[in-house]
């Protein structure tokens, strides 16, 4: 008899292990999955399409919320825990109720969930959200081009609308984003590589994905999502932290995966971060990882009128996971306007519209910043929504995009950009020098 199997996830992690060990698996029936973190992900069913032979009608995706029912009505053996950047308790929490429900608990690593590249794979990940992947990711894609590589960037899962649409995705101008209906979370990630001429890749099926990117490159470069993992064997693991929160390098999951499997850590945020949570972050990483090489670096604010800031009363918008289960209270606007003499930073919370309301109540420890949560049209009416209701005299917007090619921001307002700058040696350039040459 086949196991019968549930995956937890989030619509990224789950559909990937799904796909990569699970389908067309006749030692496992997987009867469903359940989702959390991403807005009106559950309710929906994995295609048909892309479940395989042994699910002609797709598979069931459920609230999490439902997970012992799910268990006790369709007499499931096996939960798989497929989603990141949770503390260590949280998923012990979720084992227990798993294990007290009947059912066995389980966790996939490399082995059983990496796809082989034939071409050479860098990998960028993180041990939480908002460490800084995203800059590290352009400065690496940038290093690699300037060494004489074609490269393309393939990036961890966002599939928020129609997965079968979206098995496949190729970004290399802005048309595309609006061609696959690409939410504000999938702009932030997509829409720096494009503006810096390189092509990103995503979707829901990543051998297919890799297969399709092996045709145009010389080397794929893995942008991780979250805290999780690579999909992909890498050659090189790079992997950021960050010391505005130190020990949660070892205290979340995957993240401490990372940690401990890196061939490079760099220990981002250092021009920002109080010098002692530096060097406790370095000491725990080194504890963890003793063979790996560990970079500093840091994160310049760049303001296009810094300026017009100081007296101001602002209002900052910052990227939106890496304060709700990313778990910051303030990020490069916060820090911008504190620099640049605002008068005061207002607080979203008591203007805060529908959805946007919503994300506050689910994540208490989010500060007075507002979340750039835009996971659908709805919900990017409420953010839209929200600033008009701010009393404030400028808007920060500290997300990776120019937010207003998808909303109206009808205040004066400015955008903060960062990039990662190495501030210790090797850098990763030395590193990527010395692993590859020049082609």
């Amino acid at each position: 008899m086949p196991i019968r199997t549930l995956i937890m996830g989030a619509a990224g992690r789950d559909f990937h292990n799904f796909n990569v060990f699970f389908r067309n698996n006749p030692d496992y029936e997987v009867v469903a999955f359940t989702a959390t973190q991403i807005p009106d992900i559950d309710g929906r069913t994995y295609p048909a399409a892309l479940a395989g032979r042994m699910y002609p009608k797709g598979i069931p995706i459920h609230a999490e919320d439902n997970l012992l029912q799910i268990i006790r009505e369709q007499n499931v053996d096996q939960v798989v825990f497929a989603y990141s950047d949770v503390p260590h308790e949280y998923v012990m929490h979720k084992a227990s109720m798993v294990l007290a429900a009947g059912a066995d608990f389980r966790l996939m690593g490399e082995k059983s969930t990496q796809l082989k590249s034939t071409k050479p794979v860098v990998s960028i990940c993180a041990v939480r959200t908002g460490a800084g992947k995203s800059q590290t990711t352009r400065r690496v894609s940038l290093i690699l081009r300037g060494l004489g590589y074609r490269l393309a960037v393939v990036r961890h899962p966002m599939p928020y609308g129609d997965l079968e649409k979206q098995e496949v995705q190729r970004f290399a101008d802005y048309a595309d984003l609006d061609k696959y209906e690409c939410t504000i979370e999938e702009r932030e990630e997509y829409e720096p590589h494009i503006d810096n001429g390189i092509i990103v890749y995503a979707g829901v099926d990543y051998e297919k994905i890799l297969r399709r990117a092996e045709q145009e490159v010389d080397i794929v470069l893995w942008d991780g999502g979250n805290n999780d993992f690579s999909f992909y064997v890498s050659d090189l693991k790079i992997v950021v932290a960050d010391p505005h929160r130190p020990g949660h390098e070892s205290r979340y999951h995957p993240g401490e995966v990372n940690a401990r499997d890196a061939d490079v850590l760099v220990i981002n945020k250092v021009d920002t971060a109080d010098p002692q949570a530096v060097q406790q972050v370095r000491e725990n990483l080194r504890q963890m990882n003793p063979a790996a090489t560990i970079i500093e670096a840091a994160s310049p604010i760049f303001v296009d009128r810094p300026e017009q800031i100081k007296g101001k009363r602002v209002l900052v918008i910052e990227d939106g996971p890496t304060l709700t289960h990313g778990e910051m209270a303030y990020g490069a606007g916060f820090v911008a306007a504190k620099r640049f003499g605002a008068a005061e930073i207002v607080d979203p919370r008591p203007f805060a519209v529908g959805s946007i309301a919503a994300t506050f109540a689910k994540f208490p420890k989010t500060g007075p910043i507002l979340p750039a949560m835009g996971y659908g049209e709805a919900q990017m009416r409420d953010l839209e929504a929200t600033i008009d209701a701010a009393d404030a005299d400028l808007v920060l917007v500290a997300t990776p995009i120019d937010l207003t090619r998808v909303i109206r921001i009808r205040k004066p307002f400015q955008r903060v950009r960062y990039e990662l700058e190495e501030i210790s040696k090797p850098t990763l350039e030395d590193i990527l020098k010395e692993k590859f040459g020049k082609k």
